[in-house]
């Protein structure tokens, strides 16, 4: 089957699913896909493990590797998730924002799905069935296209939700795999705009940017995470300390983890040895501007202007003085990625200038970076992190994976 052909019998069978995809339907296709998870874990670990094998010969990293192990505790996790979404409410068919027009008539909102939703992701198998679920609640048809590395671990899970479809009535091709291991057929996806509606890459940088260049179809993002936690003159010292420690090194690696710590020039020589100490004992490299070497030089290196746009990933964290909350507004806007970034004050004052000036998806107070996520926030899980500004911003679940069509309710009304 052709790229083209798959598209078009996922866009057939999302036209179809309009018709048939009540709530409870959707639940009943979620609890088998968490039976047959739980049901199949041998099938599942084997297939994986053809996986690890093929990536162990590769020389994937330790890193890469544990991302793309499938475990029991793995599986549980993706059964949680599948039974997670079927306890959220469904946001399909919500009327909202009615209202009367002079002439009597009402006018409001319908929420709707997108339609055709291709996801392309890397290492992490657990995606296939997390996307997979949450493009089902919200009504939508995925095609889904997974990492090459983990080629066997997709295809068995693609079978679980294949089968969970065709269980209850629904044509299979509501959820495609692009299975090609060929990069042109991905590229021959993003050219589909008529047959599929969003595009949701889900990796690294260099994945994300590549996506967004070559596609015709809106590519809904976000490149990297630059995040920043502001020490206000006012801060909490012992609050600040915690939660700086938590944003940069409870876990380096993801886009919501902090990468530079910014400090009022008024708490400065207070706050920056203690706080820097705490990093070093937890093997963060301190890399600050002149002004924090001056209070602080022990094992610190120099900061580049590159340090502050740089999402390290790793236990690396880029330190800089700056005189007021003004300052360090600008620099976050100039230097981060609008993904996330954290204030700490005791200033209800600066609190509330943060919030309004910062322009980010998520912006927090008193407390860390690393809050900025789906299940954290009560979305029972996510399909990614937008710093778009347009359709969805921030943590993206079930209600930002719908639109919605405007409706008109009248008794006869008639343009003049």
């Amino acid at each position: 089957m052709t790229v083209r052909e798959m598209a078009a019998k996922t866009h057939q069978a999302y036209q179809s699913f309009l018709k048939q995809g009540s709530s409870a339907m959707k639940d009943r296709i979620l609890g088998s896909v968490a039976e047959k998870l739980d049901a199949r874990r041998g099938l599942l670990i084997a297939e994986n493990h053809k996986d690890l094998l093929a990536g162990k010969e590769q020389g994937l990293s330790a890193a890469l590797l544990d991302r793309l192990t499938l475990n029991e505790a793995r599986i549980d996790g993706m059964i949680r998730s599948c039974r997670e979404i079927i306890s959220l409410n469904d946001p399909v068919g919500r009327i909202y924002d009615m209202h009367v027009r002079p002439a009597g008539f009402r006018v409001g909102k319908m929420r709707v799905p997108i339609g055709v939703i291709g996801i392309i992701y890397e290492a992490r198998p657990n995606v296939t069935i997390e996307a997979a679920a949450l493009c089902l609640k919200s009504g939508n048809a995925v095609i889904l296209r997974g990492g090459t590395s983990a080629y066997y671990s997709n295809m068995a899970l693609v079978s679980v939700l294949q089968e969970a479809l065709l269980d209850n009535g629904i044509d299979r091709h509501l959820l495609s795999y692009l299975d090609s291991r060929e990069r042109s057929a991905v590229d021959e996806m993003l050219q589909q705009d008529d047959l599929i509606h969003l595009i949701i890459p889900r990796g690294g940088e260099s994945l994300i940017r590549s996506v967004a260049e070559k596609s015709r179809i809106p590519v809904l993002k976000h490149y990297k995470g630059v995040c920043h936690v502001y020490v206000h003159k006012s801060a909490d010292p012992a609050m600040a300390r915690a939660i700086i420690l938590n944003a940069k090194v409870q876990r380096p690696g993801v886009c919501n983890a902090a990468e530079t710590l910014l400090v009022d020039a008024a708490l400065a020589e207070t706050f920056l040895p203690a706080a820097l100490q705490d990093l070093q004992k937890a093997g963060v490299e301190i890399r600050a501007c002149e002004r924090t070497r001056d209070i602080y030089s022990e094992k610190v290196l120099a900061a580049s202007e590159e340090d502050y746009y740089t999402e390290f990933l790793d236990l690396i964290l880029a330190v800089k003085i700056v005189d007021d909350i003004d300052a360090a507004v600008d620099h976050i806007n100039r230097y981060g990625s609008a993904h996330t970034d954290a204030i700490v004050t005791r200033d209800i004052d600066a609190a509330n200038t943060f919030i309004r000036n910062t322009d980010s998806a998520s912006v927090i107070v008193n407390a860390s970076t690393r809050l900025a996520d789906g299940g954290v926030y009560g979305l029972g899980a996510e399909i990614g992190i937008s710093t778009d500004r347009l359709h969805a911003r921030g943590p993206m679940g079930l209600e930002e994976l719908t639109s919605y069509k405007w409706i008109v309710l009248g008794e006869g009304q008639i343009r003049e």
